[in-house]
């Protein structure tokens, strides 16, 4: 059975108290300020309420956690002191978000507990969560079926699960540990899927594991889809900082989200934001949620104004002050750029979308233009005379607002001592004026003309494919510069790509769309990530994250090549592209380090060389 629903834009007259939900949980959801269920929401719950399997088919932000938390909550039983709920999510972000909106959920349920368990967080934290009786575990594929073998989950008596961005774990390469899981389930359980697109592997599992399901699609028509002005700035002339701080002086907003690709990008534009007088807070997976929550309570009650983020860090944000989203980053998935701007424009608010966009990055921009279906306006940076007349209005209502307070008397005096027979009033106010406004000119000079470098019109001629820098170029994966790690790991230890895709995207809140090239040999792997990577990124891939319960061991090899041409080997490492350990070839590369260390050039070349003679 299927029921399709379009999103009006009428105001709906059905509240949650109509949907059938315990009092505990409707007060809950009052007190959060819930009134008007959404679409999703109003189909769902009732088929979850009465025992039904849902496939639930929407956008991003259609409030899909509300749609299966709120039934299924419904059902626990919290003097049964274990585990009745489970939800899988892709990314570890994900699941501590959908957790939070779950515990808030159940806060006047009194006993029950939900536990959080995802790669990167210590085994003891999650074993004594466990132990203490958990009813609702939320977590990641990998280390969900790392507790079931271990033994420390037991889902013998699970009630339901929940699958949340189905598309997105088989995307990153979780999907046979999915079906892993739910083939450990009791037969008598109730099943929620829920996925933005619907692939024939996902549709292999609602076949294989889910029960005559209710399939719910939720199609947002082009009346109801968010109000939201989108424009791009080509990255010419103006660095990106000094480009973002001048746009974000003339634009009139409430607040505003920056997304950068990397999380040491986050702290250097909050840095930056600070320095300049905006009220900024970094938002990123290396925050604990304690931190996160508290930055978002800030967002929202206005002692904030601008969160600078990544991707994973702001799923699932929706703050109504929110009227402003930057592409600091371009993104490399163009389904990226739709859940980005979809932080603001929600539920019929209108909103603004800025997408800065290096010349090389012009493919990226008409990726983002095909699936928009629109043609997204170039804008200019604000020149001298708007920043000019912007910082005038700013100064022109700060001293009106000090004109309304009473106590300026003795700053009259103050005033009347400056004042000599021979010194003009105005020249003296002007003084004071170009005091006060040192940080902040008044009077600016005119911008340099901007004409576009040789270099970038190269650039864009040939679509941003070589960077030549000393002579040498540098491979880009979608417009992103990349390098060559190794990670001490190969098929002897029975590791796949997928294995390293989860690590690399879990741990290092690293998206997986970023992830280049993986090569598997037969003692060691090499992958492509990008430039610039943060130094305790590194260091702890190097030193602390595991694949298969094993250490990595990843270090630094080199820059990716053009030359290098594997792809990444979805399939277990059979690709193209040989692995020949005795060549001590890493990813096809010339001159990179081998199984010997990394001798020099010639040395390494001259070894090859000998030992391709021996092996004939």
């Amino acid at each position: 059975m299927t029921t399709e629903t379009q999103i009006q834009t009428e105001t709906q007259t059905q509240t949650f108290a109509d949907l059938g939900l315990p009092a505990a949980l409707l007060d809950a959801v009052t007190e959060m300020g819930f009134v008007t269920p959404s679409p999703i929401q109003a189909e769902c719950i009732p088929h979850l309420l009465n025992g039904n399997d849902v496939l639930g088919m929407a956008q991003t932000g259609s409030g899909k956690t509300a749609a299966f938390g709120l039934p299924l909550l419904a059902q626990i039983a919290p003097s049964q002191r274990h585990p009745q709920m489970l939800v899988m999510a892709p990314t570890r972000e994900l699941a501590i978000q959908v957790a939070d909106a779950l515990e808030q959920f159940s806060k006047n349920i009194k006993g029950l507990n939900v536990v959080t368990v995802y790669g990167g967080q210590r085994y003891d934290i999650q074993l004594r969560a466990l132990k203490q009786g958990a009813h609702v575990v939320v977590g990641t594929p990998g280390r969900i079926l790392d507790h079931i073998r271990r033994k420390t989950l037991d889902l013998s008596q699970l009630k339901a699960i929940v699958l949340d961005e189905a598309d997105e774990m088989l995307r990153m390469g979780f999907i046979d540990d999915v079906e892993t899981v739910m083939a450990e389930l009791p037969e008598d359980h109730q099943t929620a899927l829920f996925s933005a697109t619907m692939p024939e592997a996902i549709r292999r599992i609602t076949r294989r594991f889910m029960n005559n399901p209710q399939e719910v699609k939720i199609k947002a028509t082009q009346k109801s889809a968010p109000d939201i002005d989108q424009s791009y700035w080509l990255v010419n002339g103006f660095r990106k900082n000094e480009a973002l701080l001048r746009f974000l002086e003339v634009e009139d907003f409430d607040a505003s989200i920056i997304f950068t690709r990397t999380k040491n990008a986050t702290i250097d534009v909050t840095e930056l934001l600070e320095r300049n007088g905006f009220r900024a807070a970094a938002l990123n997976g290396d925050m604990t949620q304690g931190a996160r929550e508290q930055t978002l309570e800030r967002l929202k009650s206005g002692r904030l104004d601008i969160v600078v983020a990544t991707d994973v860090a702001a799923r699932g944000i929706d703050i109504e002050r929110i009227s402003l989203v930057v592409n600091y980053d371009i993104p490399l998935d163009s389904e990226s750029y739709v859940h980005r701007i979809g932080r603001t424009g929600r539920a019929g608010r209108s909103g603004k979308a800025l997408l800065f966009v290096e010349p090389r990055e012009r493919r990226l921009l008409r990726n983002v233009e095909n699936l928009m279906k629109k043609k997204i306006d170039e804008v200019q940076v604000p020149d001298h005379s708007m920043l000019m007349e912007k910082r005038s209005e700013k100064f022109k209502l700060q001293v009106s607002k000090q004109l309304e307070h009473r106590d300026l008397e003795m700053y009259r005096q103050l005033l009347e001592d400056l004042f000599t027979a021979d010194q003009d009033h105005e020249e003296l106010a002007a003084a004071m004026m170009m005091m006060l406004t040192q940080n902040k000119k008044l009077i600016l000079p005119p911008d340099a003309k901007v004409r576009p470098a040789r270099a970038e019109r190269r650039n864009d001629r040939d679509g941003g494919r070589n960077d030549r820098r000393g002579g040498r170029e540098h491979r880009e994966s979608n417009g992103v510069k990349m390098d060559v790690y190794r990670i001490e790991l190969g098929r002897e230890d029975g590791v796949e790509a997928r294995h390293i895709v989860g690590a690399i995207a879990n741990e290092g809140d690293i998206n997986s769309r970023y992830i280049g090239h993986i090569k598997l040999f037969d003692k060691h792997t090499t992958l492509e990530l990008p430039q610039g990577l943060p130094k305790h990124v590194v260091q702890h891939f190097a030193s602390k994250s595991r694949v298969l319960n094993k250490p990595m061991q990843m270090s630094f090899v080199g820059e990716a090549d053009q030359q290098s041409g594997g792809r990444r080997d979805d399939r277990g490492g059979r690709g193209r592209g040989r692995s020949d350990d005795r060549r001590g070839r890493s990813n096809g590369g010339r001159g990179r380090r081998d199984d010997r260390g990394g001798a020099p050039k010639e040395k390494r070349f001259n070894e090859r060389r000998s030992d391709r003679r021996s092996s004939r």
